[in-house]
C-alpha cells in the first residue's frame, strides 16, 4: 500500500528534528517538511491553510476553533518555557517586583499569542496584577498579525494600542516609552516578515537600563512549577481539517512518532552538549532534578490540568466567547493518552 505523502511545517528544536531529518517516520506517512519561524508558519496557516500538518499557536488555535476553522490539534506540545519570566523592565519604570507592574505598560508581540495569554494569565493569578490595570501596546502590524486572520479585536476594557511602525519593544523599552516587555527575540541570528521588527534599533539607547523583572529565573521558573506542576506550553500540532476527516488514522500514527522523536533527542541529549558550556552537564542534572527526566510531556492525561488553565485563561481574557472543551480540540484518537 502506498504511504500517504503530507506538507509538515515546524520550526527547528531537537525534539522534532528526527522526524523532519526522517530519521523517525509516522507510519503509513512520508512527511515532506518545511522548517519555518512559527511566527511566520501560524500566519501562513491562519490565512492560507497551506500545510497539511502544522505547528500552532495554542492560543491562535482556541480562538481560531471557536470561530469555525477547520482544524484538528493532536496532545504534542514541542515548545515550553516561563513566559512571564521573559519579562524585561526599564529600571526607570520603578518596577522591581511582578506586582508592581500594575498600571505600567507592557509590550506584546501580539495580544493573542499565547506568550501573552500566559504571561497575562500568570501576573492575574500569581501576583494579582489585574489585565485591566495594565496598558498593553502590541507590535505586530494587523497584516502579519495572526489576529488579522482570526478576527482580533481587544476585549472590551482593556486598555489597547498599536506600537507605531517606525518602533518596536526593543527600541520603546530602551527610550522608556513603556515599562516591561519581553525583547528576548531583539538580538536573536536571522528575521523573518513577520517579526523582523523587533531589531528595529534594538542595539541602540541605554541597555544598562534594562533589567529582567525576576533576576533569578530559574528560581522563578522553579517556584512556578512547584505550585502548578508544568512548564506552560505555546505551540502544538494540527491536521488540516479535511485531511484528518479523510484519514481518521493519522493522528494516532503522527502522535507515535512525534513520541519516538523526542525519545530519541532525549537518549541524545547528554552527548550534544557544546563543549564551550562548560557546566552543561551540571545545568543538565539540575534540570532533571527540578522537571524530572522529560520536561516536555505529551498528551492529554499529562497535560490535563495545564491544558484546562489555558482554556480558562483564554476565556477570562475575552479572547474567546465560551471555554472549549479538550474533547472537542484533539483528535479522538489521542484521547486517551
Amino acid at each position: 500500500m502506498a504511504r500517504l505523502t503530507l506538507s509538515f511545517v515546524t520550526g527547528a528544536n531537537e525534539r522534532v528534528s528526527p522526524l523532519v531529518e526522517g530519521v523517525v517516520q509516522p507510519e503509513g506517512v512520508e512527511l515532506i517538511p518545511t522548517l519555518s519561524d512559527p511566527s511566520e508558519t501560524f500566519w501562513r496557516q491562519l490565512n492560507f491553510g497551506e500545510f497539511e500538518i502544522s505547528e500552532m499557536s495554542l492560543s491562535s488555535y482556541l480562538i481560531a476553533r471557536s470561530r469555525g476553522m477547520d482544524m484538528t490539534a493532536i496532545p504534542v506540545f514541542p515548545s515550553r518555557r516561563f513566559m512571564h519570566a521573559q519579562l524585561s523592565c526599564n529600571t526607570d519604570s520603578g518596577i522591581s517586583r511582578p506586582e508592581e507592574i500594575s498600571g505600567k505598560r507592557i509590550g506584546v508581540g501580539e495580544y493573542q499569542q499565547t506568550a501573552a495569554l500566559w504571561t497575562r494569565g500568570i501576573l492575574e493569578h500569581d501576583f494579582g496584577v489585574s489585565q485591566y490595570d495594565v496598558h498593553w501596546f502590541m507590535e505586530r502590524t494587523d497584516e502579519l498579525s495572526h489576529g488579522g486572520a482570526t478576527g482580533f479585536t481587544p476585549p472590551e476594557g482593556i486598555s489597547f494600542q498599536r506600537v507605531p511602525p517606525d518602533k518596536s519593544l526593543a527600541s520603546m523599552l530602551v527610550a522608556n516609552e513603556i515599562d516591561a516587555a519581553a525583547v528576548h527575540r531583539a538580538f536573536q541570528k536571522g528575521s523573518n516578515i513577520i517579526d523582523r521588527s523587533t531589531r528595529i534599533r534594538a542595539r541602540e539607547g541605554d541597555w544598562s537600563k534594562i533589567k529582567p523583572l525576576f533576576p533569578d529565573r530559574i528560581a522563578e521558573g522553579k517556584r512556578f512549577f512547584e505550585q502548578h506542576g508544568y512548564i506552560p506550553a505555546n505551540h502544538a500540532y494540527v491536521i488540516r481539517g479535511d485531511i484528518h476527516r479523510k484519514h481518521p488514522w493519522l493522528a494516532f500514527n503522527l502522535y507515535k512518532a512525534f513520541i519516538a522523536a523526542k525519545e530519541m533527542a532525549r537518549e541524545r541529549l547528554a552527548a550534544s552538549i557544546p563543549t564551550a558550556l562548560v557546566f552543561g552537564q551540571e545545568y543538565l542534572a539540575n534540570t532533571r532534578a527540578i522537571f524530572g527526566d522529560d520536561p516536555y510531556p505529551y498528551g492529554i492525561r499529562e497535560n490535563r490540568r495545564m491544558i484546562e488553565t489555558l482554556i480558562d485563561y483564554s476565556h477570562e481574557q475575552g479572547l474567546t466567547p465560551e471555554k472549549a472543551r479538550i474533547e472537542d480540540l484533539f483528535a479522538p484518537s489521542t484521547l486517551e493518552l
